[in-house]
């Protein structure tokens, strides 16, 4: 019995990481699997627009920053490995010379700084505050960093004047902001459900910690209880 409760902590770590794992693949395939949807082109150079950047967002709102992080640049090193999963099902190093590789290459950045901001939002807010909290973070890291790659990107590769990439990309401004909106509505459902989702790696709930203490925290906590001092959770 000692032995099953030492081994307790390692397992629930292995198990953690084993979710993570799964959590990351699973969004690399949402974000491939969305990347099928028919692209629309706009614009001089022809980027086109897509449900990417939902995608993007909700990794990083619902992730977190690193799993986030990971979860796009899986998906962005699989393409550029050859795997036609990027819109109009391409894929190749040969992305990067198109107008659109500023895009790409923001993701994983978009989704990081989304992601700090969702896992400093989610231990404040709730309900209506945290969906306003949330967009306005996804969209911020929009503005930040998914657009002035990509207008970087139009320009170099599209043979743009910056100020002409400027005005090409705000046509997606828009749609950029619908998809954002939606990003924080289905995140805020998601962490309702699953409020855990977004917790520090390592961290053991406090029945966890009990259970291993051994015979001498249950004691603890029975004299609190009789005190008045245990009938608060956390």
């Amino acid at each position: 019995m000692t032995h099953a409760l030492t081994d307790t902590p390692t397992s629930a770590m292995r198990s953690s990481r084993a979710a993570d794992v799964a959590l990351i693949a699973v969004f690399a395939a949402l974000l491939a699997a969305l990347a099928m949807m028919p692209p629309i082109p706009v614009g001089p150079v022809g980027v086109p627009i897509t449900l990417q950047t939902f995608g993007v967002a909700l990794c990083g709102l619902v992730l977190g920053p690193w799993r986030g992080a990971a979860a796009t640049l899986l998906y962005v090193s699989l393409g550029l490995l050859g795997l036609p999963i990027f819109s109009g099902m391409r894929g190749g190093i040969g992305v990067l010379a198109g107008p659109s590789a500023g895009y790409i290459l923001s993701f994983t950045l978009y989704a990081l700084a989304a992601g700090f901001v969702a896992r400093w939002a989610i231990r404040r807010f709730r309900g209506r505050k945290l969906g306003v909290a949330l967009f306005a973070g996804s969209l911020g890291a929009s503005i930040l960093l998914n657009h002035p790659l990509g207008i970087l990107g139009m320009s170099i590769n599209g043979g743009l004047p910056l100020g002409g990439a400027f005005i090409a990309d705000l046509a997606y401004w828009p749609g950029d902001i619908l998809k954002n909106i939606l990003a924080a509505s289905v995140a805020v459902i998601i962490h309702r459900g699953f409020p855990d989702i977004l917790r520090r790696r390592g961290a053991r709930p406090l029945m966890s910690t009990a259970s291993v203490a051994g015979p001498a925290a249950g004691t603890a906590s029975t004299t609190a209880s009789t005190n008045g001092e245990g009938g608060q959770g956390q």
